[in-house]
């Protein structure tokens, strides 16, 4: 994926047991919230087939680290650390230590209402934490789409509140509380 003519950003999706694990990028890092948008987008589409997330609305963090991986040009990772809401939910402030670079949120469809009924989406929302005292805003993205690629809402947004939304407003409680 290029949105700029630039190298391309490669995702590679990870799977452990036949569930989603996570996703390996490869080349560079997303640049900005547009193309954070779009890695977010293949990864609802991944969340949109039956049984990639099967237990449920699933937080994913975005890191630098590489544990294990042998991908050649490997850059980072989006690794599934658990389940946001039941009964073995992550709890508040998991990642208030180390504030990784952004949090992401993947619904399957059962945990979607799909806004164009008669698709089956899936759907997901990333959040990359700024400093706002610094001047670094707050930045996220939301996509709905399902696994034939039909994309019914795809949006991006720099100075969020997180407050604003109900999935920002988990993921921030995850790296604030």
């Amino acid at each position: 994926m290029t949105v700029r003519g630039g190298p391309p950003v490669e995702v590679a999706p990870l799977h452990r047991g036949g569930e989603l694990a996570g996703f390996v990028l490869i080349g560079r890092w997303p640049e900005d919230t547009l193309e954070w948008a779009q890695v977010l987008l293949l990864a609802v589409q991944v969340a949109a087939v039956p049984g990639m997330l099967p237990r449920g609305s699933t937080v994913f963090r975005v890191a630098e680290d590489l544990p294990g991986t042998q991908l050649p040009g490997a850059v980072g990772i989006v690794v599934a650390e658990g389940l946001l809401v039941g009964e073995q939910h992550l709890s508040p402030g998991r990642f208030a230590d180390r504030t990784p670079a952004g949090l992401a949120v993947l619904h399957p469809p059962d945990s979607t209402v799909a806004s164009v009924p008669e698709y089956r989406s899936a759907s997901g929302c990333i959040l990359l934490p700024g400093l706002p005292e610094l001047g670094l805003d707050h930045r996220a993205a939301w996509v709905e789409a399902d696994a034939q690629g039909h994309v019914t809402r795809l949006a991006s947004k720099a100075m969020v509140d997180p407050l604003c939304d109900a999935d920002t407003a988990a993921l921030a409680l995850l790296l604030v509380a």
